[in-house]
């Protein structure tokens, strides 16, 4: 089956994602077509987790490639959230196992470091929780504790920061350094931006609320970058008056729709090319000659 190329806005879009799983997956369901996530995942070497979370990304894009096909196939449930269904752990066995695991107990140090405090039981189960019920790798827990650190600007997080961060992990299925160090990295590409936007939305002084991450996080997703976000917001403000999100969303959702995804894109499809004016041919009044000969007489 030969694969058609996609046009030049979805190319962008999906460059603008930073998510080489969501590319792969778009380009492999252009060719195969179809829903079978299972397939995809074998076929391209990825696992579940990833593989669903670059179908919900596609989607949330309005890139999905036959959508209708997907329509009924349901999506692989996530791990539970947090505190939902963990075991019971004592005290003295989590204990026990942070003298005994070395692995564990390598955790339970770093934790501490990273707390700033001698882990309480209650923290001692949470941790334990994702080392032995969620089951990340001792070293894949190390970083996640330390990509906490990073993400919670400025703060030592607490613990359950940490658990909620490790089920966001879990359900995606990085199981391994190279796994952890490429979300790292996006992570940190992502709040860039976010941040970057933020600025240009003139928001200073505090932090973007969980609403407004949504938003900024949907427009990244379908591809604007921060020119065409600051057009968008200039426009909702000179409509306005003010930073109405929900309007602001309107205008980038239509020009998502029509394929516009940057300022000369914007540009070109406004037609907002200038245009010199023209002059109207008026015909020319009669000459009025006995006014002009009793000028000439008074003259």
């Amino acid at each position: 089956m030969q694969c058609c190329p996609p046009d030049k806005s979805i190319a962008e879009a999906l460059i603008a994602a930073h998510d080489g799983d969501v590319a792969l997956l778009y380009i492999y369901l252009c060719c195969r077509g179809g829903g079978d996530l299972e397939r995809a995942a074998r076929e391209l070497c990825r696992t579940m987790g990833e593989i669903s979370a670059a179908w919900e990304k596609l989607q949330r894009m309005g890139l999905l490639p036959g959508e209708r096909a997907f329509q009924d196939r349901p999506v692989p449930a996530p791990k539970p959230a947090p505190a939902e269904e963990l075991p019971e752990y004592e005290t003295e066995d989590l204990v026990r196992r942070s003298r005994e695991d070395a692995g564990f107990s390598a955790i339970v140090t770093e934790a501490q470091k990273v707390l700033g405090h001698v882990l309480s039981s209650s923290d001692l189960k949470r941790l334990f929780g994702i080392y032995d019920y969620l089951a990340l790798p001792p070293e894949v827990i190390l970083m996640l504790l330390n990509h906490c650190v990073s993400i919670s600007q400025g703060r030592r997080p607490s613990m359950r920061f940490i658990e909620k961060e490790a089920y966001v992990w879990a359900n995606r299925e990085i199981m391994s350094l190279e796994q952890a160090e490429e979300y790292i990295r996006s992570s940190r590409r992502r709040r860039e931006d976010m941040g970057r936007i933020k600025e240009s939305l003139g928001i200073r002084g505090r932090e973007l609320t969980a609403t407004e991450q949504k938003y900024i996080s949907s427009w990244l997703d379908m591809g604007f970058g921060e020119e065409c976000i600051s057009i968008a917001y200039d426009r909702t403000v000179t409509n306005t008056g003010a930073l109405k999100w929900n309007y602001m969303n309107k205008i980038l959702l239509s020009w998502h729709e029509k394929g516009i995804h940057n300022a000369a894109q914007l540009e070109e499809k406004e037609g907002r090319r200038k245009t010199a004016p023209t002059r109207t041919n008026t015909p020319d009044k009669p000459i009025d000659m006995e006014a002009l000969r009793a000028i000439v007489e008074k003259m």
